[in-house]
């Protein structure tokens, strides 16, 4: 199971976070950085829109990512903007998360530098995901593999492409959509390097900072195994 490509151990899995589409930066600052102390995360994207998941003003985006880049660097987290190269090369945030319909990879880059992380979204599409791959993408998101209530998911995944991913293709891959530490197992057997989470890190019942504690139990026991 946590075999790689060349038949060795691969990485362990670990979590990519998504802030809430709606929040108020100098209150979520502190939740942040509680959450980020209770395990280990790789990375956190902002991903802010309004209702009907509408775009926001870049001030707004603007104001979150002044308070609360630091709070990631503060524990080593990479920060990633969602679908905006240019605001994010402008603030200096660490990534760039871009879909399918945002701007191109290639224009992104060139917007980012060579230095900046790029992720590309690629739904149920491995298609997709090697056109990125092969552009230079530094990981593709697979998804939606469960029901999801943070967006509207335009496809349905199946498992079979986090492993034929992991099978052939060094480029680290991330599940997303409605991933839950109930039913992330599957997903991390499979071949997911990263787990994207959002609603079941801030909407658990018992908080973020143990919802963080929860999923990396769950990467711990696969690849105790």
């Amino acid at each position: 199971m946590t075999k790689d490509k060349k038949g060795q151990a691969r990485a362990r899995t670990r979590l990519y976070l998504i802030t809430p589409p709606q929040l108020d930066p100098q209150d979520f600052a502190p939740l942040l950085d509680d959450t980020l102390a209770a395990g280990d995360v790789a990375s956190v994207q902002l991903r802010l829109k309004g209702e009907d998941n509408r775009p926001v003003a870049d001030g707004v985006i603007e104001a979150a990512v002044l308070a609360l880049m630091p709070v990631a660097h503060k524990h080593d987290v990479a920060f990633i903007l969602n679908d905006d190269p240019a605001l994010a090369a402008k603030l200096d945030c660490d990534g760039v998360h871009i879909g399918q319909d945002d701007m191109t990879y290639g224009a992104a880059r060139t917007v980012m530098g060579d230095d900046k992380i790029i992720g590309v979204t690629c739904h149920d599409s491995k298609h997709l995901a090697m056109e990125a791959g092969e552009a230079g993408a530094d990981y593709v998101a697979f998804g939606a593999f469960y029901e999801t209530q943070t967006k509207q998911a335009k496809t349905q995944a199946d498992p079979d492409i986090l492993s034929f991913w992991q099978q052939f293709v060094e480029l680290p891959c991330v599940a997303i959509g409605g991933i839950t530490p109930d039913n992330a197992a599957p997903l991390v057997e499979a071949g997911a390097d990263f787990i994207a989470a959002s609603g079941s890190i801030w909407g658990h019942a018992e908080g973020a900072a143990a919802a963080v504690g929860a999923f990396n139990r769950v990467f711990d026991a696969a690849f105790a195994k």
